[in-house]
């Protein structure tokens, strides 16, 4: 066993920025979302296999699934910290857990989410396994627990009702090239009122990203309730260059009323 290995489950601090927060000064779930894209970034730079090794050699990592399952969110000013840690590494995807607390050890909530190493030049699947000799594997945890289940299948059928349309901008797009994760959730949280958020609040988030999209491209959001507070959402691209839409991403979201 390598005695220089870094602890296998990281742990970093965050704090509720008060700008950062909704109009109930509670923490918006876009900045949590990128609390969770963040720890996953500093856990696997400090462990070598992060955007910092990974860039220069043309290749990086994208989120493919995440899974949120929320009890409640860090109110303004307050610190928090996200836990996070590798439950298992295969040649194309590997997944990844988090667990969401204050500081003084109440949790908030858990996470899971897929991610798949890709080639920048081809933005093809790349092996996970190649890199470093497979250092991955060296931090892979099992014995921590994530009591939620895994991002699950979005079944939306064809009859999803049609909501509007968006353009995306400057704002939308990250280091890698692409329209940023975590923004398609801001984007379809933005589906429901003000008025929705002061009776209910946000329990479970499953999201799926089928396809990328870049700057430019317009982005169609269709809705369908499944059960009480239960909706499945569709999210399709277009493009200038092309008239087809096409399916980019597949998400479920569960309220609870208050």
């Amino acid at each position: 066993m390598n005695s220089e290995l870094l602890p296998k489950v990281g742990k970093y601090k965050f704090s509720a920025l008060p700008f950062h927060c909704d109009f109930l000064h509670e923490l918006f779930l876009g900045h949590l979302g990128n609390a969770l894209l963040n720890a996953a970034d500093f856990h696997s730079n400090d462990r070598g296999y992060g955007m910092t090794y990974l860039n220069p050699h043309h290749k990086t990592w994208v989120l493919s699934r995440l899974a949120i399952e929320l009890t409640g969110v860090p109110k303004a000013y307050e610190e928090y910290y996200v836990e996070t840690w590798v439950e298992n590494a295969m040649k194309f995807f590997t997944s990844r857990n988090y667990t969401m607390k204050g500081l003084d050890g109440h949790v908030y909530g858990y996470g899971r989410s897929i991610w798949a190493l890709i080639d920048t030049d081809t933005r093809q699947p790349a092996d996970i396994l190649s890199i470093r000799d497979g250092r991955i594997t060296e931090y892979i945890e099992n014995d921590k627990e994530c009591p939620i289940k895994p991002a699950s299948r979005v079944p939306i059928g064809e009859e999803a009702e049609y909501v509007r349309t968006i353009d995306t901008y400057y704002n939308d797009v990250d280091m890698n090239g692409h329209i940023n994760s975590v923004k398609y959730i801001e984007h379809l949280l933005d589906l429901f009122s003000l008025d929705y958020y002061r009776h209910h609040h946000l329990r479970r988030l499953d999201i799926a990203y089928v396809a990328e999209t870049y700057q430019g491209d317009q982005l169609h959001f269709y809705r369908e309730e499944i059960n009480e507070n239960e909706y499945n959402i569709r999210i399709m691209k277009s493009s200038p260059e092309k008239e087809n839409k096409v399916e980019v991403v597949r998400c479920c979201v569960k309220f609870v009323k208050d």
